[in-house]
């Protein structure tokens, strides 16, 4: 017999760039402060290089090329959201959001999670343009990028 599935589903709105990420909660691992990038040649603009984080080196992405923060937005300590990758890759096991602020907690269900896609082609790494309550928000396809920083990795 089948569960059925959650009515609520706790999530986590992730500042990034110039705009908010929204994940699941169970799919963050960490957020710690931002220390020590290793740049990698070539890299994409989304790519800001790796990080270290518990003896792993993980692919450090950002959404600047999604949504700037604006000239005049105050400065903000950055900080990196470490994800759980979803591609049971035994050798990227983590996928690292840089983040701007701290990540916000809620619960959503179906009457609060409204699609705001205007129909023209989405950035790379976005799945869905979406409305949390009053908040603009971006679903992130991590399969996307997961599955390009494989191919970086296997081209290497």
């Amino acid at each position: 017999m089948s569960e059925p599935l959650p009515r609520e589903i706790r999530c986590v709105l992730v500042p990034s760039g110039g705009v908010r990420l929204l994940l699941p909660n169970a799919a963050v691992a960490e957020v710690i402060t931002l220390a020590g990038v290793e740049p990698i040649a070539d890299a994409p603009e989304w790519l800001s290089g790796r990080i270290e984080w518990r003896g792993w080196h993980i692919p450090l992405v950002n959404f600047d090329h999604v949504a700037k923060l604006a000239d005049d937005a105050p400065p903000q300590a950055a900080r990196v959201a470490v994800l759980k990758a979803i591609g049971n890759r035994a050798d990227m096991p983590y996928i690292a959001v840089l983040t701007h602020g701290f990540p916000r907690l809620t619960t959503l269900n179906a009457e609060l999670l409204l699609p705001t896609h205007d129909g023209h082609d989405l950035p790379f790494g976005v799945r869905a343009h979406v409305l949390v309550r009053d908040d603009n928000a971006v679903i992130p396809d991590l399969e996307e990028i997961e599955g390009t920083l494989v191919g970086m990795q296997e081209s290497a």
